[in-house]
């Protein structure tokens, strides 16, 4: 690995007096007493999204951050945007050749491959003290196409089901199934006017919670080995279901979400049952806001064919092949994993770990949280791995699930469908015709 060239900065007041000191006595000595300047300190500039714990980001910006850059010679800068900025300012850096030495994503990036640099030898060293990474991490950050780890994945965020305990405590049911949200969800709304809050609109929850579903009904965008296979009987029929919930349980305004409506309406009262992180509990209880007692955890609901759903955000850490600080940034993310069981817990439990031993205390923790409401709400956690899966599954998330999932093709097929605009059959077609042109051009590059 090339070693980056050492980074032009000031010098402290103490390396200035020591500069001085020592010309001093050159001159004394004569001219054949060579000096040289101090040397400047290193530079590590990180861009992070803003956390939807904003704990963490104190955490992470002013503790773990600076304490590392002093034991380090290095200054640290963290830079924090809001997670919808975080793809077109990645593509902005790719463009001037020119941005952040080490860049937090929310996705996984294969996209980017041939911008970054591998970090095969950062999971090396962190598996040395922390055992393998979990598949999902794995399944995020490797092509097995080109054999690189395009990114390094610290953590994952799970994504339940967060649902209103007293609502379906009213009517007997709980939203175990893929049927049971539909059926219950139709009949609280009929009853209450309060509806299901699934986003059907060009965002990342959107995003995951149609993939959710899809994978549930036993569709997938492809096969293990990276074949295109969407065009099938089961995507047709989460299509169809999709199109049945959002008729009779839903309402038009999930067509203009962002990524955190689902937050709000769930917040404010306004939803039955969200497809999201456990942002949505923790802004309840962290604002004392008085229903986050009746907002209750569950498994990702089960479909026809497989109880399974997808990880809310997949963080992964990229760093650029123009980035002046490469091994610096490498060093940062190792000494990081040793200090992540503080961050899990800064993150109040959002940021799972992608090595299992760096938290070996976890399920105690989740299992009895003072904050929550019932204590044991996020005990639902504990056997995630069993039931979240990447975006790609069965396969891995290479450059064309990239791409088909930032270019929102899933959910327009679905919102298509949902309102009329197409049949589902049609719907479909469409899509898939979509997704042959990103296929063919990702395996024309040799990225898949």
């Amino acid at each position: 690995m090339t070693k980056p060239k050492q980074s032009k900065g000031l010098m402290s007041r103490r390396q200035i007096m020591r500069v001085a000191g020592a010309t001093g006595l050159a001159a004394a000595a004569g001219p054949f007493f060579h000096v040289r300047p101090a040397q400047a300190a290193k530079e590590l500039n990180i861009l992070h999204w803003s956390h939807f714990v904003p704990r963490y980001d104190k955490w992470f910006n002013t503790n773990y951050a600076v304490e590392w850059g002093k034991k380090n010679d290095t200054k640290v800068t963290v830079d924090n945007i809001n997670i919808a900025l975080l793809n077109s300012r990645a593509a902005a850096e790719v463009s001037a050749q020119k941005g952040h030495d080490l860049i937090l994503l929310n996705w996984p990036p294969p996209s980017f491959e041939d911008q970054v640099v591998d970090m095969a030898d950062v999971y090396k060293e962190v598996e040395k003290k922390w055992g393998k990474p979990i598949d999902l991490a794995v399944k995020s950050t490797y092509n097995p196409k080109t054999k690189k780890y395009f990114a390094f994945s610290d953590s994952f965020v799970p994504d339940p089901v967060n649902y209103r305990t007293d609502l379906w405590g009213d009517i007997g049911m709980k939203p175990n199934t893929y049927d049971d949200v539909r059926i219950g969800g139709k009949k609280i709304k009929d009853k209450t006017g309060i509806p299901v809050g699934i986003g059907l609109s060009a965002e990342i929850d959107t995003g995951m919670a149609m993939r959710a579903i899809m994978y549930s009904f036993g569709a997938s965008e492809q096969d293990p080995a990276g074949n295109l296979i969407i065009n099938s009987k089961e995507t047709l029929e989460a299509l169809k279901y999709v199109k049945a919930l959002f008729q009779e349980a839903m309402t038009p305004e999930v067509l203009a979400w962002d990524a955190s409506s689902n937050n709000r309406q769930m917040l404010a009262g306004r939803s039955s049952l969200v497809l999201n992180a456990i942002s949505v509990t923790r802004t309840g209880e962290n604002d004392k806001l008085p229903i986050h007692s009746k907002i209750g955890l569950a498994k990702s609901a089960k479909g026809p064919v497989r109880q399974i759903g997808l990880e809310h955000v997949m963080n992964c850490y990229v760093v650029w092949k123009f980035s002046p600080n490469i091994d610096g940034a490498k060093k940062f993310l190792i000494d990081y994993m040793d200090n992540f069981k503080k961050a899990f817990e800064e993150s109040e439990f959002y940021n799972f770990p992608c090595f299992s031993q760096t938290v070996p205390d976890l399920k105690r923790q989740i299992a009895n949280d003072p904050k929550a409401d019932p204590p044991d709400k996020y005990k639902v956690l504990e056997d995630v791995l069993d039931w979240a899966t990447n975006v790609g599954y069965p396969g891995y998330s290479n450059a064309a699930i990239d791409e088909t999932f930032n270019t929102w093709v899933l959910n327009t097929m679905f919102a298509e469908a949902a309102v009329g605009a197409e049949t589902p059959e049609s719907a479909l077609n469409r899509a898939e015709a979509k997704m042959k042109r990103i296929w063919a051009k990702w395996k024309e590059r040799g990225m898949l």
